[in-house]
């Protein structure tokens, strides 16, 4: 088995659900974390219990956040070897209802974000021979009416990891994507919108599409994320892995 001890990780949208969850998988694994999101507090929160996480208030939409952290990252630790592109964003949206607005807020952090991050991170990446993992969906390949942009940011995603394998094998960087199925966090009701009812309702549909029978938790996902890390799946390169119960199938 490889090591990821002393490893630096940044992880954007690490504030729960999957992307706090990875941040105590890679802090287990011997890792030191760097965790994003828009709420100060709530990162100093979790960062005051892990002395091996620590937060840094950035907005993936903004242009300008990502040289800012990966320069906090180097500032921290002085390297980087991992980073974990986790922040999402999607609303509902019929396509009678489509905005540029609209449309537009959903790229800026699923495909936009990522893009500006990785580009900014790849010269670090590149002196440790570290890795990029993305985090797509099972709707990058499952159609599902009303869903069609946020759905269309995750393929584009998956793309984007595919292409920047090929083009990062070179530099000895390697770059992957966790498409995941539904999870249990707060991403229905915060990000999508929804109310607690509608959220419910959702869940339920959901549940009952699965394969497995149930919705997926945080640390379904998670351990994969940390896997794909690991110098130990280092002839691993533009691999899209499904951890959704069996939900792309049906």
């Amino acid at each position: 088995m490889g090591t990821l001890k002393d490893k630096v990780v940044i992880i954007t949208g690490g504030g729960g659900g999957i992307g706090l969850a990875a941040a105590r998988g890679f802090v287990g694994a011997g890792a030191k974390v760097l965790i994003t999101g828009r709420r100060g507090a709530l990162l100093n929160e979790i960062s005051a219990g892990e002395p091996n996480i620590k937060g840094f208030v950035a907005d993936t939409s903004n242009p300008t956040d990502a040289s800012h952290t990966v320069a906090k990252a180097l500032e921290l630790w002085g390297r980087l070897d991992v980073l974990v592109n986790n922040a999402g964003a999607g609303v509902p949206i019929a396509l009678a209802e489509a905005t540029a607005d609209r449309v537009n807020a959903i790229y800026a952090v699923n495909v936009v974000g990522p893009t500006l991050l990785a580009a900014a991170a790849v010269p670090h990446l590149e002196a440790t021979r570290g890795s990029i993992i993305n985090i797509s969906s099972t709707l990058g390949q499952k159609p599902m009416p009303g869903f069609a942009d946020y759905a269309a940011s995750k393929a584009a995603l998956e793309q984007l990891t595919r292409c920047w394998a090929l083009e990062l094998a070179p530099k000895g960087v390697r770059v992957n994507a966790i498409a995941s199925g539904p999870v249990e966090t707060s991403f229905l009701q915060e990000r999508m919108g929804f109310s607690e009812t509608e959220a419910e309702a959702v869940k339920a549909h959901e549940r009952s599409l699965i394969p497995l029978g149930r919705r997926g938790m945080p640390d379904d996902v998670s351990p994969w994320i940390v896997a794909l890390a690991n110098s130990s799946a280092g002839w691993i390169t533009g691999q899209i892995l499904g951890v959704d119960g069996g939900f792309v199938l049906v």
